[in-house]
């Protein structure tokens, strides 16, 4: 029996190290860092800007590095492509500037002891002066007011199932399904309740892009929000695996559906569920009759703009970088937002599909917000281009804030949503 229990302890042990010999590096062994010479990252329009280059291997500069690198305004060809020698492991290049507010794109790469190690960095140009390129419908506001009644003559039929497998000792998880849109149309969510007995401000959690089983979500709860996480194409979570990928297969270009057609559009079933979200929680009885919250980033921050901007429930909203955002930029030869349906690479460009995407695109829903907003954005971010996020955040004319972490790609940093959620409690007195 001691020889067994020896053997299974030196079988735990072998697993334990190889498991740790296959995990990847935390850091890279060569690191490329690119340095702007302003701290902010941010120039005034017709100034110049350097970016210092150093190639580091263990923290040293590595001598006579080479470096291939472009630049150009983000997300179009690269004006300019060079090689670089670094002869002390740094190198300087004037990325150039711009006389129109936006951001200009510096990639780079080092080819070090055989493996190829990347960078890259984007100076913005008077980006708090960036305008929108889209233009807003007349009828844009008859539009919505149409389509939201409609959808008001749409029974609710909520379905919430207690699932105290996926509770915890603090907070109570609910399946819903919520009917939207038409009979028969359904989307699903996970309701987080603190388990006090109390009122609570209610706060609504719409979904990044993609097609996936959303799962609970606490943490809005534990700071004391009544909390809605939600999916948005009729995916039940607890539906089987192969019934999911056939739709996620059905699904991969959602976003492009209906396109040509603003009155079926995929995104109006879409927005409308934003607003039936809002319609739930609000029907709760936990919830504290003053405050309505939306916070989300990427899809979920271009949702959180869109619910505050058609309804007018809403009292306060955290939107980090909003996809959806001036759509139309590509048209206009500058960066455009996710998904990009008007690149080159779609060839989406017919007067019918530009025309529906100004009735859906966010920065029309921001030009309508009335209410106070914590927004962020980060400059690398090559999914919703900063061109695109400033384009919407200059559209608010309510009260608002940003938080710019120059740095961040598609993610935000954890300090950022401490900020936010610190912001969104003082705002609904959460203390």
């Amino acid at each position: 029996m001691k020889l067994l229990a020896h053997f299974s302890l030196f079988l735990g042990l072998l697993s334990i190290t190889l498991k740790a010999q296959n995990t990847p590096a935390p850091i890279k062994l060569v690191d490329i860092i690119l340095t702007a010479n302003h701290s902010d990252w941010n120039y005034k329009l017709n100034e110049e800007a350097t970016v210092k280059i150093s190639v580091l291997r263990y923290g040293s500069a590595v001598e006579n590095a080479e470096i291939e690198y472009q630049y150009g305004p983000e997300q179009l060809n690269p004006e300019k492509k060079g090689t670089l020698k670094l002869e002390n492991g740094v190198g300087e290049i004037n990325i150039g500037t711009m006389n129109n507010p936006g951001f200009r794109q510096l990639k780079v790469q080092a080819k070090i002891d055989g493996y190829i190690y990347k960078n890259e960095i984007k100076a913005g140009y008077a980006p708090f002066q960036i305008q929108p390129t889209v233009k807003l419908p007349k009828d844009f506001d008859v539009f919505w007011d149409k389509a939201k009644a409609e959808n008001n003559k749409i029974p609710m039929d909520a379905q919430v199932t207690y699932k105290p497998e996926l509770s915890t000792t603090t907070v109570d998880i609910y399946l819903v399904r919520l009917q939207n849109y038409k009979l028969g149309h359904y989307f699903y969510g996970y309701l987080s309740k603190p388990k006090d007995n109390k009122k609570h401000p209610v706060l609504f959690n719409p979904p990044g892009a993609g097609v996936k089983k959303i799962v609970p979500f606490t943490s809005y709860a534990e700071k004391g929000f009544i909390s809605f996480t939600t999916e948005i194409h009729g995916v039940n979570p607890e539906m089987n695996e192969s019934d999911f990928q056939e739709m996620r297969k059905n699904l991969s270009d959602y976003w492009a559906i209906n396109l040509n057609d603003k009155n079926n559009y995929y995104y109006k079933a879409v927005y409308l569920g934003c607003v039936r979200a809002i319609d739930f929680l609000t029907s709760l009885p936990e919830y504290d009759q003053k405050n309505v919250v939306v916070t989300g980033g990427s899809q979920g921050g271009a949702l959180t703009i869109v619910t505050a901007g058609i309804d007018n429930r809403v009292n306060y909203i955290s939107a980090f970088y909003p996809a959806l955002s001036d759509n139309s930029g590509f048209l206009y030869n500058r960066a455009g937002g996710w998904p990009s349906m008007f690149s080159d690479k779609y060839q989406n460009n017919s007067p019918e599909k530009i025309s529906t995407m100004e009735y859906y695109d966010v920065v029309n829903f921001a030009k309508k917000i009335k209410i106070p907003g914590f927004y962020s954005s980060g400059y690398n971010d090559n999914t919703c281009s900063p061109t695109s996020t400033l384009a919407a955040f200059n559209s608010v004319t309510a009260p608002k804030e940003i938080v710019i972490t120059p740095i961040s790609a598609h993610w935000r940093f954890g300090e950022t949503d401490d900020q936010s959620m610190k912001w969104l409690s003082e705002k609904c007195g959460i203390k």
